[in-house]
């Protein structure tokens, strides 16, 4: 079974419905999933943004949330130290750096989707 680290592009296009959901499914199928514990933050985030949006699926969105955070996941801290230097050599902000730190653990492979925009 293949390793990946999850981001919260992936897991929330696959949760929240989104266009690129099947793509999100594909990446994930299979895998054993790693993600920093800020994966969590920001999965939320993007469920507030959504429901601030569409307050008529407030409820759905938080059912959803709840689906994803209830994964299997290997919940994974990172050493902030390192974090803070692969963000000043790379110029990635610091979370995405969380993420290339795990992803650069051996036999871990990132799992991301790229999106156009939006919440």
């Amino acid at each position: 079974m293949p390793a990946k680290v999850l981001d919260a592009s992936v897991l929330g296009a696959l949760i929240f419905g989104e266009p690129r959901a099947k793509e999100a499914l594909s990446l994930l199928e299979g895998a054993e999933l790693y993600a920093p514990p800020l994966l969590a933050y920001e999965l939320t985030s993007v469920a507030r943004k959504k429901a601030l949006k569409y307050p008529q699926l407030r409820e759905r969105i938080s059912e959803a949330l709840e689906i994803g955070l209830s994964l299997d996941i290997n919940w994974t801290e990172v050493d902030h130290l390192e974090v803070l230097r692969l963000a000043l050599e790379t110029g990635l902000t610091t979370y995405d750096a969380s993420y290339l730190y795990l992803a650069r653990s051996p036999g871990r492979a990132p799992a991301h989707v790229r999106r156009a925009g939006g919440c």
